[in-house]
Protein backbone atom coordinates (compact mmCIF):
# COMPACT_ATOMS: atom_id res chain seq x y z
CA UNK A 1 0.00 0.00 0.00
CA UNK A 2 0.86 3.52 -1.02
CA UNK A 3 1.74 5.06 2.38
CA UNK A 4 0.30 8.81 1.79
CA UNK A 5 2.06 12.14 2.41
CA UNK A 6 -0.90 13.07 4.35
CA UNK A 7 -1.33 10.65 6.47
CA UNK A 8 2.18 10.55 7.81
CA UNK A 9 1.44 14.40 8.75
CA UNK A 10 0.22 13.49 11.92
CA UNK A 11 0.43 10.52 14.40
CA UNK A 12 -2.90 10.23 15.39
CA UNK A 13 -5.97 9.38 13.05
CA UNK A 14 -6.08 11.57 10.06
CA UNK A 15 -9.18 13.43 9.50
CA UNK A 16 -10.28 14.03 6.05
CA UNK A 17 -13.07 16.24 5.61
CA UNK A 18 -15.27 16.27 2.15
CA UNK A 19 -17.36 19.69 0.51
CA UNK A 20 -19.35 18.86 -2.00
CA UNK A 21 -20.84 15.15 -1.70
CA UNK A 22 -21.04 13.94 -5.62
CA UNK A 23 -19.29 11.54 -7.45
CA UNK A 24 -15.66 12.74 -6.73
CA UNK A 25 -16.56 13.26 -3.04
CA UNK A 26 -18.24 10.25 -2.14
CA UNK A 27 -15.20 8.24 -4.35
CA UNK A 28 -12.77 10.15 -1.86
CA UNK A 29 -14.40 9.24 1.36
CA UNK A 30 -14.67 5.48 0.22
CA UNK A 31 -10.99 5.64 -0.34
CA UNK A 32 -10.10 7.95 2.47
CA UNK A 33 -12.13 5.37 4.62
CA UNK A 34 -10.47 2.54 3.89
CA UNK A 35 -7.21 4.48 3.98
CA UNK A 36 -7.85 4.93 7.84
CA UNK A 37 -8.62 8.33 7.55
CA UNK A 38 -11.57 9.83 10.37
CA UNK A 39 -13.62 10.50 7.16
CA UNK A 40 -16.73 13.91 7.21
CA UNK A 41 -18.82 14.67 4.82
CA UNK A 42 -20.21 17.85 3.94
CA UNK A 43 -22.58 19.20 1.35
CA UNK A 44 -24.07 23.08 1.19
CA UNK A 45 -27.00 21.61 -1.20
CA UNK A 46 -29.13 18.00 -1.07
CA UNK A 47 -27.42 14.92 -1.28
CA UNK A 48 -28.81 12.66 -4.28
CA UNK A 49 -30.38 9.40 -2.28
CA UNK A 50 -28.03 6.62 -3.89
CA UNK A 51 -25.31 8.82 -2.44
CA UNK A 52 -26.46 8.76 1.01
CA UNK A 53 -27.35 4.96 0.75
CA UNK A 54 -23.26 4.45 -0.19
CA UNK A 55 -22.16 7.12 2.91
CA UNK A 56 -24.19 5.37 5.42
CA UNK A 57 -23.71 1.31 4.20
CA UNK A 58 -19.86 2.65 4.60
CA UNK A 59 -20.99 4.07 8.41
CA UNK A 60 -19.42 7.42 6.96
CA UNK A 61 -20.92 11.16 8.42
CA UNK A 62 -22.53 12.98 6.56
CA UNK A 63 -24.15 16.16 6.16
CA UNK A 64 -26.14 18.29 3.71
CA UNK A 65 -28.31 21.78 3.62
CA UNK A 66 -25.15 23.34 5.10
CA UNK A 67 -21.40 23.50 6.51
CA UNK A 68 -20.81 22.64 10.22
CA UNK A 69 -17.78 25.10 10.42
CA UNK A 70 -16.20 23.27 13.89
CA UNK A 71 -16.10 19.79 11.99
CA UNK A 72 -14.79 20.96 9.10
CA UNK A 73 -12.10 23.10 10.99
CA UNK A 74 -11.01 20.40 12.43
CA UNK A 75 -9.69 18.89 9.37
CA UNK A 76 -6.15 17.47 8.79
CA UNK A 77 -7.02 17.72 4.88
CA UNK A 78 -9.71 19.20 2.98
CA UNK A 79 -10.62 17.76 -0.53
CA UNK A 80 -13.03 20.24 -1.97
CA UNK A 81 -15.12 18.82 -4.68
CA UNK A 82 -14.18 20.31 -8.66
CA UNK A 83 -17.27 22.42 -8.98
CA UNK A 84 -16.89 24.33 -5.73
CA UNK A 85 -15.03 28.03 -6.28
CA UNK A 86 -11.98 29.32 -3.95
CA UNK A 87 -14.28 32.21 -3.22
CA UNK A 88 -17.22 30.55 -0.92
CA UNK A 89 -16.85 31.39 2.90
CA UNK A 90 -15.53 28.12 4.11
CA UNK A 91 -12.95 27.81 2.01
CA UNK A 92 -11.62 30.91 2.60
CA UNK A 93 -11.91 30.06 6.06
CA UNK A 94 -9.95 26.77 5.53
CA UNK A 95 -7.11 28.35 3.73
CA UNK A 96 -7.07 31.46 6.37
CA UNK A 97 -6.48 28.62 9.49
CA UNK A 98 -3.52 26.75 6.87
CA UNK A 99 -5.53 23.72 6.71
CA UNK A 100 -4.84 21.91 2.83
CA UNK A 101 -7.39 21.76 0.39
CA UNK A 102 -6.99 19.69 -2.71
CA UNK A 103 -8.68 17.77 -5.12
CA UNK A 104 -9.89 14.58 -5.45
CA UNK A 105 -7.26 13.77 -8.23
CA UNK A 106 -4.54 14.78 -5.86
CA UNK A 107 -5.67 12.99 -3.09
CA UNK A 108 -6.30 9.67 -4.75
CA UNK A 109 -2.98 9.54 -6.55
CA UNK A 110 -0.91 9.02 -3.54
CA UNK A 111 -2.62 5.44 -2.99
CA UNK A 112 -1.61 4.43 -6.78
CA UNK A 113 1.42 3.69 -8.29
CA UNK A 114 -0.40 2.87 -11.65
CA UNK A 115 0.90 4.44 -15.17
CA UNK A 116 -1.35 7.73 -15.28
CA UNK A 117 -2.24 9.65 -18.53
CA UNK A 118 -4.04 12.69 -18.07
CA UNK A 119 -6.25 14.50 -20.31
CA UNK A 120 -7.32 17.87 -20.78
CA UNK A 121 -8.11 20.79 -22.88
CA UNK A 122 -11.27 23.24 -23.51
CA UNK A 123 -12.60 20.84 -25.95
CA UNK A 124 -12.30 17.06 -27.26
CA UNK A 125 -10.72 15.97 -24.03
CA UNK A 126 -13.84 13.32 -23.10
CA UNK A 127 -13.26 12.16 -26.62
CA UNK A 128 -9.73 12.00 -26.56
CA UNK A 129 -9.94 10.50 -23.28
CA UNK A 130 -12.26 7.72 -24.08
CA UNK A 131 -10.69 6.72 -27.53
CA UNK A 132 -7.29 6.34 -25.23
CA UNK A 133 -9.14 4.45 -22.95
CA UNK A 134 -10.55 2.20 -25.87
CA UNK A 135 -7.17 1.81 -27.63
CA UNK A 136 -5.16 0.93 -24.59
CA UNK A 137 -8.36 -1.85 -23.25
CA UNK A 138 -8.04 -3.48 -26.73
CA UNK A 139 -3.90 -3.34 -26.78
CA UNK A 140 -4.39 -5.37 -23.54
CA UNK A 141 -3.79 -2.80 -20.86
CA UNK A 142 -5.15 -3.27 -17.49
CA UNK A 143 -7.07 0.48 -17.77
CA UNK A 144 -9.46 2.43 -16.16
CA UNK A 145 -10.88 5.00 -17.27
CA UNK A 146 -11.93 8.11 -14.86
CA UNK A 147 -11.75 11.85 -13.90
CA UNK A 148 -14.17 14.08 -15.24
CA UNK A 149 -15.59 10.93 -16.84
CA UNK A 150 -17.68 7.91 -15.62
CA UNK A 151 -16.52 6.46 -12.15
CA UNK A 152 -14.82 8.92 -10.00
CA UNK A 153 -11.06 8.22 -9.52
CA UNK A 154 -10.84 7.93 -5.89
CA UNK A 155 -13.56 5.28 -6.09
CA UNK A 156 -11.80 3.05 -9.07
CA UNK A 157 -8.39 3.54 -6.70
CA UNK A 158 -10.31 1.89 -3.64
CA UNK A 159 -11.51 -1.02 -5.35
CA UNK A 160 -9.51 -2.14 -7.95
CA UNK A 161 -5.74 -2.26 -8.55
CA UNK A 162 -5.55 -1.24 -11.80
CA UNK A 163 -1.62 -0.69 -13.37
CA UNK A 164 -2.87 2.61 -15.88
CA UNK A 165 -5.35 5.10 -15.48
CA UNK A 166 -6.66 7.42 -18.64
CA UNK A 167 -8.21 10.62 -16.82
CA UNK A 168 -10.17 13.47 -18.37
CA UNK A 169 -9.19 16.44 -16.34
CA UNK A 170 -11.00 19.53 -15.94
CA UNK A 171 -9.12 23.13 -14.78
CA UNK A 172 -11.30 22.75 -11.80
CA UNK A 173 -9.89 19.72 -10.64
CA UNK A 174 -6.10 20.64 -12.07
CA UNK A 175 -6.37 23.81 -9.69
CA UNK A 176 -6.50 21.54 -6.50
CA UNK A 177 -3.16 19.49 -7.08
CA UNK A 178 -0.18 20.15 -5.30
CA UNK A 179 2.14 16.88 -6.24
CA UNK A 180 0.02 14.98 -8.86
CA UNK A 181 1.98 14.24 -11.95
CA UNK A 182 1.02 12.11 -14.82
CA UNK A 183 3.63 10.09 -17.22
CA UNK A 184 1.37 11.12 -20.05
CA UNK A 185 -0.02 14.51 -20.04
CA UNK A 186 -2.52 15.47 -23.11
CA UNK A 187 -3.36 19.26 -23.58
CA UNK A 188 -6.24 19.22 -26.81
CA UNK A 189 -6.36 23.09 -27.41
CA UNK A 190 -7.33 25.96 -24.99
CA UNK A 191 -9.61 28.31 -26.18
CA UNK A 192 -11.66 30.85 -23.92
CA UNK A 193 -14.04 28.90 -20.95
CA UNK A 194 -14.82 29.09 -17.84
CA UNK A 195 -13.77 32.61 -17.66
CA UNK A 196 -16.04 33.50 -14.54
CA UNK A 197 -14.39 31.33 -12.62
CA UNK A 198 -11.16 32.49 -13.30
CA UNK A 199 -11.85 36.56 -12.69
CA UNK A 200 -12.76 36.71 -16.68
CA UNK A 201 -9.08 36.70 -17.01
CA UNK A 202 -7.92 34.11 -19.94
CA UNK A 203 -3.98 33.56 -18.61
CA UNK A 204 -5.45 32.53 -14.92
CA UNK A 205 -7.50 29.69 -17.29
CA UNK A 206 -4.56 29.24 -19.36
CA UNK A 207 -1.76 28.96 -16.20
CA UNK A 208 -4.79 26.34 -14.69
CA UNK A 209 -4.55 24.24 -18.20
CA UNK A 210 -0.93 23.66 -17.93
CA UNK A 211 -0.88 22.76 -14.77
CA UNK A 212 -1.46 19.07 -15.59
CA UNK A 213 2.39 19.49 -16.59
CA UNK A 214 3.94 21.39 -13.69
CA UNK A 215 5.04 18.07 -11.87
CA UNK A 216 6.09 16.43 -14.88
CA UNK A 217 10.50 15.35 -15.27
CA UNK A 218 12.17 14.89 -18.07
CA UNK A 219 11.12 11.19 -17.98
CA UNK A 220 7.13 12.13 -18.86
CA UNK A 221 5.60 13.44 -22.05
CA UNK A 222 3.76 16.19 -23.05
CA UNK A 223 1.70 15.83 -26.28
CA UNK A 224 -0.61 19.00 -27.47
CA UNK A 225 -1.87 20.79 -30.70
CA UNK A 226 0.87 22.58 -31.88
CA UNK A 227 -1.55 24.59 -34.32
CA UNK A 228 -3.07 25.93 -31.24
CA UNK A 229 -1.12 29.41 -30.66
CA UNK A 230 -2.22 30.06 -27.20
CA UNK A 231 -0.35 26.83 -26.08
CA UNK A 232 2.44 26.80 -28.51
CA UNK A 233 2.68 31.04 -27.05
CA UNK A 234 2.45 29.54 -23.66
CA UNK A 235 5.12 27.14 -24.24
CA UNK A 236 7.38 29.63 -25.33
CA UNK A 237 7.97 31.43 -22.17
CA UNK A 238 7.06 28.67 -19.64
CA UNK A 239 9.30 25.61 -21.17
CA UNK A 240 8.47 22.37 -19.45
CA UNK A 241 10.60 19.83 -17.79
CA UNK A 242 8.48 16.69 -20.05
CA UNK A 243 9.55 15.55 -22.88
CA UNK A 244 7.49 17.51 -26.11
CA UNK A 245 5.00 15.81 -28.49
CA UNK A 246 2.75 17.59 -30.66
CA UNK A 247 0.50 17.34 -32.86
CA UNK A 248 -0.66 19.29 -36.19
CA UNK A 249 -3.07 19.28 -39.19
CA UNK A 250 -0.69 22.02 -40.81
CA UNK A 251 2.63 21.54 -40.60
CA UNK A 252 5.25 18.94 -41.18
CA UNK A 253 7.10 17.43 -37.40
CA UNK A 254 10.07 15.50 -36.97
CA UNK A 255 8.81 14.04 -33.57
CA UNK A 256 5.07 14.16 -32.62
CA UNK A 257 2.08 13.39 -35.03
CA UNK A 258 1.13 15.52 -38.61
CA UNK A 259 -0.69 15.34 -41.86
CA UNK A 260 0.45 14.59 -45.37
CA UNK A 261 -1.26 13.21 -47.90
CA UNK A 262 -4.39 12.20 -46.18
CA UNK A 263 -2.80 10.11 -43.71
CA UNK A 264 -1.62 11.12 -40.22
CA UNK A 265 2.27 10.21 -39.82
CA UNK A 266 3.48 9.72 -36.62
CA UNK A 267 6.98 9.50 -35.52
CA UNK A 268 8.31 8.36 -32.09
CA UNK A 269 12.58 8.60 -31.91
CA UNK A 270 13.14 6.55 -34.80
CA UNK A 271 9.72 4.60 -35.00
CA UNK A 272 7.19 5.63 -37.98
CA UNK A 273 3.44 5.16 -37.60
CA UNK A 274 0.89 5.85 -40.53
CA UNK A 275 -2.82 5.85 -40.85
CA UNK A 276 -5.07 7.05 -43.60
CA UNK A 277 -7.59 9.83 -42.25
CA UNK A 278 -10.43 8.28 -44.53
CA UNK A 279 -10.34 5.16 -42.25
CA UNK A 280 -10.82 6.87 -39.05
CA UNK A 281 -14.31 6.32 -37.63
CA UNK A 282 -15.13 9.98 -36.73
CA UNK A 283 -14.11 12.28 -39.49
CA UNK A 284 -13.27 16.57 -39.03
CA UNK A 285 -10.10 17.62 -38.35
CA UNK A 286 -10.60 18.17 -34.80
CA UNK A 287 -11.53 14.11 -34.56
CA UNK A 288 -8.52 13.66 -36.39
CA UNK A 289 -6.47 15.57 -34.07
CA UNK A 290 -8.25 13.65 -31.31
CA UNK A 291 -6.83 10.62 -33.10
CA UNK A 292 -3.65 11.97 -33.59
CA UNK A 293 -3.11 12.11 -29.49
CA UNK A 294 -4.71 9.09 -28.11
CA UNK A 295 -2.39 7.12 -31.19
CA UNK A 296 0.70 8.95 -29.75
CA UNK A 297 -0.27 7.77 -26.11
CA UNK A 298 -0.66 4.28 -27.63
CA UNK A 299 2.30 4.71 -29.47
CA UNK A 300 4.30 5.39 -26.14
CA UNK A 301 2.62 2.78 -24.17
CA UNK A 302 3.75 -0.06 -26.96
CA UNK A 303 0.28 -0.77 -28.41
CA UNK A 304 0.68 -2.75 -31.68
CA UNK A 305 0.14 -0.75 -34.70
CA UNK A 306 -3.16 -2.75 -35.98
CA UNK A 307 -4.60 -2.51 -32.70
CA UNK A 308 -4.56 1.19 -33.37
CA UNK A 309 -5.56 1.48 -36.26
CA UNK A 310 -8.80 -1.11 -35.81
CA UNK A 311 -9.29 0.96 -32.75
CA UNK A 312 -9.52 4.35 -34.59
CA UNK A 313 -11.86 2.85 -36.94
CA UNK A 314 -14.50 1.47 -34.91
CA UNK A 315 -14.40 4.41 -32.57
CA UNK A 316 -17.99 5.92 -33.00
CA UNK A 317 -17.80 8.85 -29.74
CA UNK A 318 -18.98 9.41 -27.10
CA UNK A 319 -22.61 10.13 -26.13
CA UNK A 320 -23.61 14.10 -26.12
CA UNK A 321 -21.29 14.90 -28.74
CA UNK A 322 -22.36 15.27 -31.81
CA UNK A 323 -24.53 12.32 -31.20
CA UNK A 324 -27.30 11.19 -33.56
CA UNK A 325 -30.58 10.92 -32.26
CA UNK A 326 -33.35 10.35 -34.65
CA UNK A 327 -34.39 11.35 -38.05
CA UNK A 328 -37.82 12.80 -37.85
CA UNK A 329 -39.55 13.67 -41.45
CA UNK A 330 -36.04 13.50 -42.80
CA UNK A 331 -34.98 15.86 -40.21
CA UNK A 332 -32.32 14.87 -38.46
CA UNK A 333 -32.05 15.84 -34.80
CA UNK A 334 -28.16 15.98 -33.52
CA UNK A 335 -27.39 16.04 -29.56
CA UNK A 336 -24.16 18.03 -29.08
CA UNK A 337 -25.14 18.89 -25.19
CA UNK A 338 -21.36 18.64 -23.94
CA UNK A 339 -20.44 21.51 -26.41
CA UNK A 340 -20.54 23.79 -23.05
CA UNK A 341 -17.97 26.56 -24.63
CA UNK A 342 -18.48 28.61 -27.90
CA UNK A 343 -15.60 26.75 -29.53
CA UNK A 344 -17.40 23.12 -29.06
CA UNK A 345 -20.41 25.00 -30.95
CA UNK A 346 -18.34 26.57 -33.75
CA UNK A 347 -17.02 23.06 -34.41
CA UNK A 348 -20.38 21.78 -34.25
CA UNK A 349 -21.90 24.38 -36.76
CA UNK A 350 -18.87 23.89 -38.77
CA UNK A 351 -19.71 20.40 -39.64
CA UNK A 352 -23.55 20.76 -40.51
CA UNK A 353 -24.33 20.22 -44.15
CA UNK A 354 -27.48 21.15 -44.39
CA UNK A 355 -30.28 24.16 -42.89
CA UNK A 356 -30.01 24.01 -39.13
CA UNK A 357 -32.62 25.02 -36.42
CA UNK A 358 -30.14 25.36 -33.55
CA UNK A 359 -30.91 25.56 -29.76
CA UNK A 360 -28.69 27.27 -28.02
CA UNK A 361 -28.35 28.70 -24.56
CA UNK A 362 -28.05 28.24 -20.63
CA UNK A 363 -25.66 29.25 -17.81
CA UNK A 364 -23.42 32.22 -19.99
CA UNK A 365 -19.61 31.51 -18.55
CA UNK A 366 -18.55 35.25 -19.87
CA UNK A 367 -18.93 34.12 -24.06
CA UNK A 368 -18.03 36.06 -26.89
CA UNK A 369 -19.67 35.04 -29.51
CA UNK A 370 -18.04 36.74 -32.29
CA UNK A 371 -16.66 34.20 -34.10
CA UNK A 372 -19.91 32.22 -34.46
CA UNK A 373 -21.51 34.95 -36.05
CA UNK A 374 -20.28 33.96 -40.05
CA UNK A 375 -21.37 30.21 -39.26
CA UNK A 376 -24.71 31.32 -38.10
CA UNK A 377 -25.08 33.84 -41.21
CA UNK A 378 -24.34 30.44 -43.29
CA UNK A 379 -26.35 27.62 -41.82
CA UNK A 380 -28.18 28.55 -39.07
CA UNK A 381 -32.36 29.12 -40.02
CA UNK A 382 -33.62 29.45 -36.96
CA UNK A 383 -32.37 29.64 -33.07
CA UNK A 384 -34.35 28.58 -30.10
CA UNK A 385 -32.80 29.85 -27.05
CA UNK A 386 -32.96 27.57 -24.19
CA UNK A 387 -32.28 29.36 -20.96
CA UNK A 388 -33.38 31.61 -17.57
CA UNK A 389 -31.87 34.68 -19.40
CA UNK A 390 -31.23 34.72 -23.24
CA UNK A 391 -30.39 38.49 -23.07
CA UNK A 392 -27.22 37.81 -24.64
CA UNK A 393 -27.91 35.46 -27.37
CA UNK A 394 -30.97 37.46 -28.94
CA UNK A 395 -28.85 40.58 -29.04
CA UNK A 396 -25.85 39.08 -30.60
CA UNK A 397 -27.70 36.87 -33.20
CA UNK A 398 -31.72 38.69 -33.45
CA UNK A 399 -30.40 40.41 -36.58
CA UNK A 400 -28.76 37.80 -38.06
CA UNK A 401 -31.84 34.65 -38.41
CA UNK A 402 -34.89 35.11 -39.43
CA UNK A 403 -36.73 33.93 -36.47
CA UNK A 404 -35.50 33.59 -32.95
CA UNK A 405 -36.93 32.11 -30.27
CA UNK A 406 -36.95 32.09 -26.31
CA UNK A 407 -38.06 29.17 -24.40
CA UNK A 408 -37.30 27.83 -20.97
CA UNK A 409 -37.80 24.37 -21.01
CA UNK A 410 -36.07 21.65 -23.17
CA UNK A 411 -40.07 19.89 -24.51
CA UNK A 412 -40.98 23.80 -25.55
CA UNK A 413 -37.79 24.14 -27.17
CA UNK A 414 -37.47 20.21 -28.93
CA UNK A 415 -41.73 20.97 -30.21
CA UNK A 416 -40.79 24.79 -31.83
CA UNK A 417 -38.10 23.54 -33.64
CA UNK A 418 -39.87 20.70 -34.88
CA UNK A 419 -42.73 22.83 -36.26
CA UNK A 420 -39.64 25.66 -37.67
CA UNK A 421 -37.25 22.21 -39.30
CA UNK A 422 -38.33 21.25 -43.03
CA UNK A 423 -37.09 18.32 -44.87
CA UNK A 424 -33.68 18.00 -45.21
CA UNK A 425 -32.54 19.95 -42.01
CA UNK A 426 -31.11 19.55 -39.12
CA UNK A 427 -31.89 20.40 -35.76
CA UNK A 428 -28.68 20.75 -33.29
CA UNK A 429 -28.56 21.11 -29.81
CA UNK A 430 -25.54 22.52 -29.22
CA UNK A 431 -25.79 24.76 -26.48
CA UNK A 432 -22.37 26.86 -26.25
CA UNK A 433 -23.33 27.18 -22.45
CA UNK A 434 -23.48 25.43 -18.70
CA UNK A 435 -26.35 23.92 -18.10
CA UNK A 436 -27.25 24.81 -14.50
CA UNK A 437 -29.70 26.96 -14.99
CA UNK A 438 -32.35 24.40 -16.03
CA UNK A 439 -30.47 21.26 -15.81
CA UNK A 440 -28.41 19.06 -13.36
CA UNK A 441 -25.65 18.81 -15.77
CA UNK A 442 -25.08 18.73 -19.48
CA UNK A 443 -25.87 14.56 -19.36
CA UNK A 444 -29.23 15.26 -17.81
CA UNK A 445 -29.66 18.74 -20.39
CA UNK A 446 -28.79 16.19 -23.29
CA UNK A 447 -30.73 13.02 -22.07
CA UNK A 448 -34.15 15.24 -22.16
CA UNK A 449 -33.34 16.27 -25.15
CA UNK A 450 -33.05 12.65 -26.71
CA UNK A 451 -36.73 11.80 -24.89
CA UNK A 452 -38.42 15.32 -26.09
CA UNK A 453 -36.98 13.85 -29.52
CA UNK A 454 -38.38 10.01 -29.22
CA UNK A 455 -42.18 11.74 -28.03
CA UNK A 456 -42.23 14.01 -30.96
Amino acid sequence: MCKSKIENRKSKIARLVILGAGESGVGTALLGKKKGFEVFVSDFGQLKETYKQVLEHHEIEWEEGGHTEEKILSATVVMKSPGIPDTVPIVKKLKNEGIKVISEIEFASKFTDATIVGITGSNGKTTTATLTYEVLKNGGLNVALGGNIGKSFAEQVSEETFTNYVLELSSFQLDGIETFAPHIAVLTNITPDHLNRYDHDFSKYIAAKFRIAMNQTADDYFIYDADDEVITEWLSEHPLQSRLLPFSAKKELKQGAYIKNNEIILTIDNNKFTMAIKTIGLQGEHNTKNAMAASTVAKLLKIRKATIRESMERFQGVEHRLEKVLKINNVMYINDSKATNVNATFYALDSMESPTVWIVGGVDKGNDYTDLLPLVNEKVKAIVCLGVDNEKLTKQFGNIVDMLVETQSMQEAVKIAYRLAERGDNVLLSPACASFDLFTNYEDRGRQFKEAVRQL
